[in-house]
């Protein structure tokens, strides 16, 4: 089994298009140690020509362009992406299926609770569903990834629950979880049915339960949300108001962090992924990025490829 990030930083992107942070900045200068990332997305294949989205990016048509291994091979329309699989109903994960309208047939999974979401806004409806069906997946249990044909692709991928809170959009601000309900967000454990080899998908978290870290104990590599290094980090520059807690999101690094959380679980390839443009562990030569890699982690990058 064969995994690409696409993209590595959180919504809006690193640097973001309306954005002179710090951070921001050293990218926007073209410091070669603050590079530019896209916005979260990773392409798995287990036969070397289908590959599935694992969300889909608003900067899924860049993406494309920068990774010949997703880019159409086949004379006339065609394309290796055959399948999408989402996490949860986020701008930075579901936008970029508007950009596979055009007459191409392949597969949604999503929970309930997504497909809803989706069917509920009717710019979706882009998507000839004669050509692109949706595939449900369990709160808990394991589903077979298909293609548009229903052949299997060669990997599973068992969905469990996770922590977080309904997409920003769907927001209802008169409730006080914001309308929440189990399945908005879910985890994946993507498994290779030839090699029974594995790895977890998890970019947006907001706690490590007891049931979620038993999961994870001992697990060969898990991708896991690095929005931001701090809880209050994007008050701290002066770019938001919203703590890391209040957007559904573990910060990294102190009590209650997930640098913590993970100290104990045995893990044996941990990588940030769906990363803030405010967090310094963007920066090559950040204090934060050099205490992180000591703690065992790896950051994510547009372009990395992991052989499982």
């Amino acid at each position: 089994m064969k995994i690409l990030v696409l993209g590595a930083a959180a919504g809006g992107g690193f640097p973001q298009w309306n954005c002179s942070c710090a951070n921001c900045r050293r990218s926007w200068s073209g410091d070669v140690l603050a590079p530019a990332q896209t916005q979260s997305s990773i392409a798995v294949t287990a036969d070397g020509n289908r590959w599935a989205l694992l969300n889909a990016s608003p900067d899924l048509r860049q993406q494309i362009a920068a990774n010949p291994q997703i880019q159409p091979q086949i004379p006339g329309r065609h394309t290796p992406i055959s399948a999408v699989v989402l996490t949860n109903g986020d701008i930075d994960h579901i936008t970029g299926l508007l950009s596979m309208r055009e007459a191409q047939a392949f597969t949604i999974h999503c929970s309930d609770r997504v497909d809803v979401a989706l069917k509920k806004n009717a710019v979706f409806n882009v998507l000839n569903p004669d050509l692109v069906r949706r595939v449900a997946l369990p709160l808990t249990g394991t589903t077979d990834v298909v293609d548009a044909d229903g052949k299997s692709m060669g990997f599973s991928v068992t969905t469990f629950p996770v922590p977080g809170k309904i997409a920003l959009w769907l927001e209802d601000l008169t409730k006080a979880d914001f309308g929440s309900a189990e399945g908005d967000t879910v985890g994946l454990e993507v498994t290779d049915t030839a090699t029974g080899k594995s790895f977890f998908y998890i970019p947006g978290c907001a706690s490590m339960p007891e049931a979620l870290a038993t999961r994870l104990k001992g697990a060969e590599m898990v991708f896991f949300d690095g929005t931001t290094w701090t809880d209050t980090e994007m008050m701290e520059a002066g770019v938001g108001t919203k703590t890391a807690t209040r957007m559904g999101h573990m910060w990294m690094n102190g009590p209650g962090g997930s640098m913590e959380a993970f100290a104990s679980l045995g893990v044996r390839r941990k990588i940030f992924i769906h990363i803030n443009n405010t967090n310094r562990v963007l920066l090559h030569d950040s204090a934060e990025r050099f205490k992180a890699k000591a703690q065992g982690w790896d950051i994510a990058h547009d372009g990395l490829e992991i052989n499982l």
